[in-house]
């Protein structure tokens, strides 16, 4: 009687652990913790350009004819694929800079894209043009590239057309984190001029939006990690692990017959 108690409370132990909480599963929970939903503003700062990024830049004027020898685009190309911005936009070289037809190299190493445009405008307007040429300089980053691995739905590289992307946007765009996925250790790995640098994020904590990876940087890399109970191999949910469980019950009840006979 005492074994039969022992083994029910084991398997019962199995099914309980082997199951994943729906508290795990839960995104941007209230834990008591947090004081204000609000992202804190210094942890959305500008992202600064590193060496491989592209760059999509227009310059305009009143008069079209006298901007186009800046240009690298066919007027005819009204969206630039990813292909195309690859071969027509400005790639930051390993020294920093890009090359503009006629301008020439211009610096861009840790700048902003609003600092590039500022940049770009000025010499522009000293060595070419005058204030009354109307000029428009727009300066884009070709596009927001990220790479997502582990326990989502669909890993890989993704590039998305739009100046913020949160952590949760990412991981939605690729196929949301699977049952097995740990959402409370999360990686992001972000690269700097110095080096590439390790942060970790909770991401059913509602203070992960005050979090400093909260909002993706481009080029950054995120990775899933799985839980405990992918390893074991009992089943992500209380039906699967049941199954699991009955087919031991089974193979040792059938074992157990042969041996006996």
């Amino acid at each position: 009687m005492n074994c039969r108690i022992l083994y029910i409370l084991f398997f019962v132990s199995v099914f309980l652990t082997s199951c994943v909480p729906t508290k795990d599963l839960i995104y941007l929970q209230d834990k008591g913790n947090s004081t204000t939903a609000n992202v804190v503003e210094s942890t959305n700062k500008p992202y600064r350009l590193q060496t491989n990024d592209v760059l999509s830049i227009t310059i305009k004027a009143l008069d079209e004819r006298l901007v186009e020898m800046f240009s690298t685009t066919s007027k005819t190309q009204l969206s630039p694929t990813i292909e195309s911005l690859f071969f027509n936009g400005y790639t930051v070289d390993d020294h920093g800079n890009i090359r503009i037809p006629v301008l020439g190299e211009v610096n861009v190493l840790g700048f902003t894209a609003e600092e590039v445009r500022i940049k770009v405008e000025q010499r522009l307007l000293d060595e070419y043009f005058k204030a009354t040429a109307q000029l428009f300089v727009s300066v884009k980053l070709a596009g927001f590239r990220y790479t997502v691995n582990g326990e989502v739905g669909t890993p890989g590289t993704k590039v998305l057309y739009q100046e913020k992307v949160s952590v949760l946007e990412a991981i939605a765009n690729s196929g949301d984190i699977t049952v097995t996925g740990d959402r409370k250790d999360v990686v992001v790995i972000r690269q700097f001029p110095q080096g590439a640098e390790t942060f970790k994020i909770d991401l059913t904590d509602k203070n992960a939006m005050k979090s400093a990876v909260y909002y993706l940087q481009p080029n950054d890399y995120i990775y899933v990690k799985p839980l405990k109970q992918k390893t074991w191999g009992t089943g992500k949910t209380g039906i699967e692990s049941l199954g699991t469980i009955i087919t031991i019950l089974s193979l040792a009840t059938t074992t157990f017959l042969l041996l006996k006979n």
